[in-house]
């Protein structure tokens, strides 16, 4: 099993809790191939990528290669709530080796500026 975790600004892979029936060569293509995949994922009314934006929190890759991704969403009255998930599944199974992908929205931490990247700070000029 492996995760993605976003704490601060950013996901970052985390050691397993347990060893992986996966090669950690395997994981950590599939580690980069979802975050790319995560990346052409565009809230529709903002210009920047859900992954920079810090919307990902958790994404885990389990050892049947099922993926798990927990994410939030700007506001809960986000206008694209009901697309957003959907996106970021059919992202995510595009991947190849990637199994059966479930995503849940969590509001706990809650969005905030803070978890945006400086990428995505200087798309939107909030500086």
């Amino acid at each position: 099993m492996s995760d993605i975790k976003s704490d601060d600004q950013k996901p970052e892979a985390t050691a397993p809790a347990q060893e992986s029936a996966l090669p950690q060569e395997e994981i950590a293509r599939l580690t980069d191939d979802i975050v790319a995949a995560l990346k052409t994922v565009y809230d529709p009314e903002i210009p920047a990528d859900i992954y920079e934006l810090g919307l990902i929190y958790k994404v885990d890759i389990k050892d049947d290669r099922a993926v798990n991704v927990d994410m939030t969403l700007t506001t809960p009255n986000c206008p694209a709530a009901a697309e957003l998930p959907m996106m970021v599944e059919n992202a995510v199974a595009s991947v190849a080796g990637v199994g059966p992908v479930t995503v849940e929205i969590v509001w706990d931490p809650p969005w905030d500026p803070s978890r945006m990247s400086d990428e995505a700070r200087l798309v939107l000029n909030m500086w």
